[in-house]
């Protein structure tokens, strides 16, 4: 089996280059073989990108997350354009709404959010999407603006009735740890009414460590303990199930299998 952890914050994990070749490293050794590395900002993007971009397996999405939205960077435009274009770059993000921290004001996170949107049409590249607390507009933007390529609703928050509608959109869901803890029913339930062939596992490593791990910071590692909760929830072969996942990562970002 191999696992494909289709979002971890590799360079919030450590700093340090060496150590981040170790998380990587250990993913391996998990058999979690490919990541995609996301960063908030595109000055986190340069440093990240720079250690690992010859690293076999580590892929990247750039993009300016909501927290960022007042501090987005010179010519930040430009710069996302220029990034995607280069080797393993396989996806604009994250990019989103946040209305939990109240990132700048609704406004202007709508503005950058649509922005990259476009963006990310020009470029022909999916969106990872963060939501939290901004469900409403996040789908109501994606009816009228998702990019051709597609969209990744990280981290999944919502319910079962969002995902059921969001379905009629050309969007996966991607699931982190916070899927095995005992009082995430909505979660439970939104897995068990959307097909298998959209969903998506990811670590969101330091954050949202797995239940089996609490208390320890999260690494791209832990993630087949996700899938193998997914699996008994979905009452599903562990292998099957890894191998569709395997299948759903490199379609939605167009890697060979």
């Amino acid at each position: 089996m191999q696992f494909f952890d289709t979002h971890a914050h590799i360079g919030l994990i450590y700093d340090d280059p060496i150590e981040q070749l170790r998380v990587i490293q250990e993913a391996k050794q998990a058999n979690v073989t490919r990541i995609v590395s996301i960063c908030n900002s595109l000055h986190d993007f340069t440093k990240v990108y720079a250690n690992l971009k010859s690293v076999p397996g580590i892929y990247h999405a750039v993009g300016v997350s909501p927290s960022e939205v007042t501090t987005p960077g010179k010519d930040w435009i430009q710069t996302v354009e220029n990034s995607l274009k280069l080797p393993n770059v396989v996806a604009l993000g994250e990019t989103g709404l946040d209305y939990y921290r109240k990132f700048g004001d609704k406004r202007s996170q709508i503005e950058l959010f649509i922005t990259q949107l476009e963006i990310a049409q020009k470029a022909n590249v999916p969106v990872i999407i963060h939501n939290r607390d901004a469900g409403k507009d996040i789908f109501d933007i994606l009816s009228e603006r998702i990019p051709d390529a597609g969209a990744v609703l990280h981290c999944y928050s919502e319910n079962a009735e969002y995902a059921k509608k969001a379905l009629d959109l050309n969007v996966y869901f991607s699931f982190a740890g916070n899927l095995t803890y005992r009082n995430a029913r909505d979660l439970h339930d939104t897995v068990l009414n959307i097909p298998v062939d959209r969903i998506l596992i990811e670590s969101e490593s330091p954050f949202m460590v797995p239940a089996e791990f609490r208390g320890k910071r999260n690494m791209p590692c832990y993630t087949p303990s996700t899938v193998k909760f997914l699996s008994e929830l979905l009452d599903m072969d562990l292998e099957e199930l890894s191998a569709q996942l395997w299948k759903n990562s490199c379609k939605f970002f167009r890697l060979p299998e």
